[in-house]
């Protein structure tokens, strides 16, 4: 939220939150810095979800600003695979983990960013902002595949 395009999985997470509904089943989590810790417990923890929807911000060569679709985790940006600290496991491997040796079914949701700042700069651009419907409505799919269809849609007003 604080870094511009960056924000984009955090404002997915509120638009599903407040304009959809989201089956009893189904967590919607802003995990923001802290989604290696939730992935870690999730790799651990029992029972296991069926799914784990991850929605993010991407910069791949390419893709045009604003665009959204789905990254399969061996296929994440450089930038991105191994983001990490000294104290940390790369994302990236957690994500493996929870696919490969614990069956859960990993989809990465991701919009081309237009711009990253260097500085702190609250906001996401105009065409980011306009993709967010884009990535809920594919958060939605996801869960619908899972067996929550017709129990996860928009809210009427």
């Amino acid at each position: 939220m604080l870094f511009g395009d960056d924000g984009f999985g955090p404002a997915v997470a509120e638009h599903l939150a407040s304009d959809f509904r989201i089956p009893g089943d189904v967590a919607v989590v802003d995990a923001g810095t802290g989604v290696r810790e939730v992935l870690f417990d999730l790799v651990l923890g029992e029972p296991r979800p069926e799914k784990v929807v991850i929605v993010d911000a991407v910069d791949v060569k390419g893709r045009r600003p604003g665009e959204v679709f789905t990254i399969p985790v061996d296929a994440l940006p450089e930038n991105k695979r191994d983001d990490f600290s000294l104290h940390q496991m790369p994302t990236s491997n957690l994500l493996k983990e929870l696919s490969s040796m614990c069956g859960v079914k990993v989809v990465i949701v991701a919009a081309q960013v237009e711009t990253v700042p260097a500085e702190v700069a609250l906001g996401l651009s105009g065409i980011l902002a306009g993709a967010v419907p884009r990535g809920c409505r594919m958060v939605m799919g996801e869960l619908t595949e899972t067996g929550a269809a017709g129990r996860a849609d928009k809210k009427e007003p």
